[in-house]
């Protein structure tokens, strides 16, 4: 099987905040569940088959969970056509409409992302908690730091995490006061030192499942950073059940970046996680290039598994006993492949880029195999 990279490490351990545990359709959320990946489409949800495709793009790159907003009746008409394709749960975004937040209830949503103090009068949030409870659906209390309420920015006088951690106790009391205990809360800001204040804040002032995220953290390379940095510390804090990395990019690279992130930190493993060197003068062949290749190549592979690129030998024969396939090079036109962290043949650097791909599917097609004998021979 894989190697666990925190087998023996107690240092790497993250102790994760206790939390309660709500649904989100199919997918559990909170608790002792993996932390999931979220992502949004940004096609006209009206538009049934261009988001249909979208999500279907997302499930591909491993989302657990995927939210479509909902701004209109057209939207949620055409929700439950999308919902019905959908293989994850889907996630309606709705803002100050009541009725939409009912709609897309009954249209199939798994959870609703909403406000219940944007929607109106107590009676329509009565209707759509109603809703909500009547269809399976949970909710998702999604505070950000651009559009707090007026009467919280005249007090505090700008944004900050103690506005943003006031909005959000005062939308879980209105759930909580029609006893519906089903929802999840993010409080976001573009500002990763406020979001991360705020997230802190909250996750000491109520025990529900938080959903992290950077708001609006820019462009696919800077906004990576940013949410690393932000969504990064508090899952290294123990805080955080779910995450949605906020990209001004195709929504398939936030799912990326949202693995990368918990496979970084060891909480969760999706796919080949490529160690490579950064390469030197002494580096046996082109290793920039062959790992762009690889990355490539490799990025069908949803199995959990390590792969060592690296350029000499100085470093690589260490990395490479703790990856389950390795390459080093050694010079002269070839380098030495290594399975399981133990040298095993020689491999010329013409072919082994091929070379390495065969390997690395034999190896994940082994592990699965491994894996669905385990889950027969535990029914």
């Amino acid at each position: 099987m894989s190697q666990d990279p925190n087998h023996h490490r107690p240092w790497r351990a993250i102790h994760r905040r206790p939390t309660r545990k709500i649904r989100v359709g199919s997918v559990e959320v909170g608790g002792d569940a993996p932390i999931t990946v979220q992502s949004m489409t940004n096609t006209l949800t009206a538009d049934a088959a261009a988001t249909i495709d979208q999500i279907r793009q997302l499930e591909e790159a491993g989302a657990d969970i995927v939210r479509v907003s909902c701004p209109d009746e057209d939207s949620t008409a055409a929700f439950r056509q999308i919902a019905k394709a959908a293989k994850v749960p889907l996630v309606a975004d709705i803002h100050f409409h009541y009725r939409r937040g009912i709609e897309a209830a009954q249209a199939g949503a798994a959870c609703l992302r909403i406000n219940p103090g944007n929607i109106g009068s107590p009676d329509r949030v009565r209707e759509v908690i109603q809703a909500a409870r009547d269809h399976g659906c949970s909710m998702r209390i999604g505070v950000n730091a651009g559009s707090l309420e007026r009467e919280l920015l005249e007090r505090y006088g700008e944004p900050c995490p103690e506005a943003m951690v006031e909005s959000a106790l005062a939308h879980a009391r209105i759930l909580q006061d029609h006893d519906f205990h089903e929802f999840k809360i993010s409080v976001k800001a573009s500002d990763a030192f406020m979001t991360v204040a705020a997230y802190q804040m909250l996750a000491e002032a109520i025990d529900c499942p938080l959903h992290l995220g950077v708001t609006e953290a820019g462009a696919t390379r800077t906004g990576t950073v940013k949410s690393s940095i932000g969504i990064g510390s508090l899952l290294w804090a123990g805080i955080g059940d779910t995450i949605r990395v906020s990209l001004a990019a195709d929504p398939v690279e936030e799912v990326k970046v949202g693995f990368d992130i918990l496979k970084s930190l060891g909480l969760r493993h999706r796919g080949v996680n490529i160690i490579a060197c950064q390469s030197c003068a002494r580096q046996g062949f082109n290793v920039i290039e062959t790992v762009a290749e690889l990355e490539k190549r490799l990025a069908h592979i949803s199995t959990p598994m390590s792969l060592s690129i690296i350029g000499c030998v100085v470093n690589g024969p260490g990395e490479a006993l703790m990856t389950d396939v390795g390459f080093t090079g050694g010079g002269k036109g070839s380098g030495m492949v290594y399975l399981a962290g133990r040298p095993n043949h020689k491999q010329d650097n013409a072919g082994m880029v091929d070379h390495i791909v065969q390997l690395v599917e034999a190896k994940a097609a082994e592990i699965e195999a491994a894996r669905q004998g385990e889950l027969a021979a535990a029914e």
